[in-house]
C-alpha cells in the first residue's frame, strides 16, 4: 500500500512537470494576474500540515495536501487560460471558454465548473466540503483522459475533519501555483520535496 501512495505521488508529480513545462515555454510573457499573500511558501506549507496534526497521521499529510496543491495549481492555470478565451483577442478570437479542446490544445488541463478552486474556496465550510473535492476530482479525471485513475479521492474520509480541510484549502487558496512567476519559479518541485 505505502508503495501505491508513493507511486500514486510520483505519477501526479510528474504529470504536474511535464505540464509545467509546457506551460512555462508558452506563457512567459503574462503577468501575474493576482496579488497573492507572500508568506515564505514552507511557511504556508508548514501550515497546512499543521491543519492535519490532530486527526491524520504524518505519513498522510502530503496525500491531502499535494492533492489540493494539484488541484490548486491546475485551476489556476486553467483560470489563466479561461481569462484569455474569454477576452478573444488575436489568436484566441471567437474561441469558446468552454471547450476544453482549447485548453488541449495550449496543454491546459480542463477543469469542470464545479471543480474550480473557486467554486469549492467558496463552498469550503460546508459540512460536505469532503465530498466535493473528492467530486471534483473525478470530475478532473473524466474531463482529462491522463489523470484517468491518478488523482486521490482522500477527502471524504472520517478521520478528516472538514472544518480543518476547510481552512486547508483557504489556506492553499492563498498560494500562487498556477500563474506565470510561480510555474517559472518550479513551486511545485519545491512543494513535491518538501512534503518527502
Amino acid at each position: 500500500m505505502w508503495i501505491e501512495r508513493q507511486s500514486s505521488s510520483l505519477i501526479i508529480w510528474y504529470v504536474l512537470r511535464i505540464n509545467f513545462l509546457d506551460i512555462q515555454l508558452g506563457d512567459r510573457q503574462l503577468a501575474q494576474q493576482k496579488e497573492q499573500k507572500t508568506e515564505p511558501l514552507e511557511k504556508q506549507l508548514w501550515k497546512a500540515a499543521d491543519k492535519l496534526r490532530k486527526n491524520i497521521d504524518a505519513a498522510e499529510y502530503k496525500h491531502i495536501v499535494l492533492g489540493l496543491i494539484f488541484l490548486k495549481y491546475i485551476s489556476d492555470s486553467f483560470e489563466q487560460h479561461f481569462a484569455k478565451l474569454q477576452a478573444g483577442e488575436g489568436e484566441y478570437a471567437g474561441a469558446d471558454p468552454e471547450d476544453k479542446d482549447e485548453y488541449a490544445a495550449e496543454n491546459v488541463f480542463f477543469v469542470p465548473q464545479l471543480a474550480r478552486w473557486s467554486y469549492l474556496q467558496s463552498q469550503a465550510k460546508l459540512p460536505q466540503i469532503g465530498k466535493l473535492v473528492d467530486d471534483a476530482m473525478d470530475a478532473i479525471e473524466a474531463e482529462n483522459a491522463p489523470l484517468k485513475g491518478v488523482l486521490p479521492k482522500v477527502f471524504a474520509r472520517d478521520n478528516l475533519d472538514p472544518a480543518s480541510l476547510g481552512q486547508l484549502i483557504d489556506l492553499v487558496g492563498n498560494i500562487a501555483l498556477g500563474d506565470a512567476k510561480s510555474r517559472s519559479a518550479d513551486v511545485l518541485g519545491h512543494v513535491f520535496e518538501y512534503f518527502l
